[in-house]
């Protein structure tokens, strides 16, 4: 880890003990020691399902990629993915690279193929939010007192989601579009890079064309519609239950769609690219929202501390463990400013 990810990790962390002091951290404390330790238990065995789901749905992208991989070496990858996507400020994207460039280099597939199923992954992962961030809007908007700006910022940040989804999808179905983008990229590359131009700009038209023709064999399988879509709800609705099930072992009594709209609402927030993993931000939403909602600041603020520690901290932990398994140059390079070129023409370079 660089040392831009210590800073920026070390001032969310602050950021999360100034709120915690704020609320009473002898209360969160008195809070903690009443949990009940076997629903909590139930919380962390539904987080490694999720991931496992995660895993299968990846694996179920590959295939239709004709990318063949087993679900004991994909899972290692999807827990390094994770723990990438916690420690940059890259609006929960900064691990997809890294995911697709262990996958090309374990099992030997093409970056741009591999990358394309990862998009792809992260794109039916978007959908179902995007569903349920429209359902959030609409609910608390209702449910609380927002400011029309407050309001205005969260119907913009989820049409910005929606923009880049369906620009992502046309580029790929429509030649014309993706021509014009292949064309945008070539500009750029002219402009600010002259030395062998020519030979960069043919590896740009196969990239892009490579990546083109996975993303179209993706979208067109019904498999998609049928079995990995439907993936993506479920795990949300995992997502959603397992914070439901840390409130309850805090004995609160709080209803499951108010749990589900701030728990959406949380890791919107999360995905805007200021801090590692959305840390600090996250957790402030979710203590001040489950404490309008009705629920003490001390049991909102131990049962986030929790929550977190779960959907944060344990997959950042296994992630990072497992990370130097893959060498100490793909461990080296995770930085704010990585990407998947960037990473693949790095470790060429050694």
């Amino acid at each position: 880890m660089d040392k831009k990810s210590i800073i920026f990790l070390g001032i969310s962390i602050l950021i999360l003990v100034v709120m915690l002091y704020f609320v009473g951290i002898n209360d969160v404390i008195n809070a903690l020691k009443v949990a009940d330790l076997r629903l909590i238990l139930i919380a962390i065995i539904m987080q490694l399902f999720t991931i496992v789901l995660y895993t299968i749905r990846w694996k179920s992208l590959n295939e239709i990629a004709n990318m063949e991989s087993k679900t004991s070496k994909l899972l290692p990858m999807v827990l390094v993915g994770l723990a990438v996507n916690n420690i940059t400020p890259s609006g929960r994207g900064g691990g997809e690279p890294v995911r697709a460039y262990l996958l090309s280099r374990e099992e030997n597939y093409p970056m741009e193929e591999t990358f394309a199923a990862v998009v792809a992954d992260r794109a039916l992962d978007t959908f179902p939010f995007v569903v349920l961030a429209v359902l959030t809007i609409i609910g608390m908007a209702l449910s609380f007192n927002f400011s029309p700006g407050l309001l205005a910022l969260m119907v913009v940040a989820v049409a910005a989601i929606v923009v880049l989804l369906i620009m992502l999808i046309y580029m790929c179905i429509n030649p014309g579009f993706g021509k014009r983008v292949d064309g945008w990229i070539i500009g750029l590359v002219r402009r600010f890079y002259k030395k062998n131009s020519d030979e960069l700009e043919e590896k740009i038209h196969g990239v892009i064309k490579g990546f083109q023709d996975t993303m179209n064999m993706v979208i067109h399988n019904k498999k998609v519609l049928y079995y990995a879509l439907p993936l993506s709800f479920l795990i949300w609705i995992f997502e959603i239950l397992r914070v439901y099930f840390v409130f309850l072992a805090f004995g609160a009594s709080v209803n499951l769609i108010v749990i589900g709209e701030v728990f959406i609402l949380a890791s919107l927030a999360g995905m805007i690219p200021l801090l590692p993993g959305g840390l600090g931000a996250v957790d402030g939403i979710m203590i001040i929202f489950y404490t309008a909602a009705g629920i003490t600041a001390s049991i909102s603020a131990g049962a986030t501390v929790i929550e977190r520690l779960i959907s944060f901290w344990m997959p950042t932990i296994l992630g990072m463990v497992i990370l130097p398994h893959y060498g100490s140059s793909v461990l080296d390079k995770i930085s704010f400013g990585s990407d998947s070129k960037e990473i693949s023409d790095e470790e060429e370079d050694d």
